[in-house]
């Protein structure tokens, strides 16, 4: 392959670089005025964002409490495997 071919496509990714890089700059500006000029608009949504996962943490939280409670009610329920007030003595036979 040529020189040439190889600078055509070295040429074609710098112009989508640029261009990718100036829309982005332009949505960023384009961003940052809509937010100088409607602070309150955004502060709203802001504050709705937090609100709503605000409430899915707090719906989380529940359902773990929850899941945690019912695990331990399982464990807690199983038949004791053992006898309460039994001892267990086992003399020492090792002689050092």
């Amino acid at each position: 392959m040529s020189l040439q071919f190889y600078s055509n496509i070295l040429s074609q990714a710098s112009r989508r670089l640029a261009g990718g890089m100036l829309a982005t700059g332009l949505a960023l500006i384009s961003f940052g005025l809509l937010i100088y000029l409607l602070p309150r608009l955004f502060a709203t949504l802001a504050a709705m964002v937090f609100f709503v996962v605000g409430i899915g943490t707090c719906i989380t939280a529940i359902k773990i409490f929850a899941a945690q409670r019912h695990i331990d009610k399982e464990i807690n329920d199983k038949p004791a495997e053992y006898r309460e007030n039994v001892r267990i003595h086992a003399e020492n036979h090792y002689r050092i």
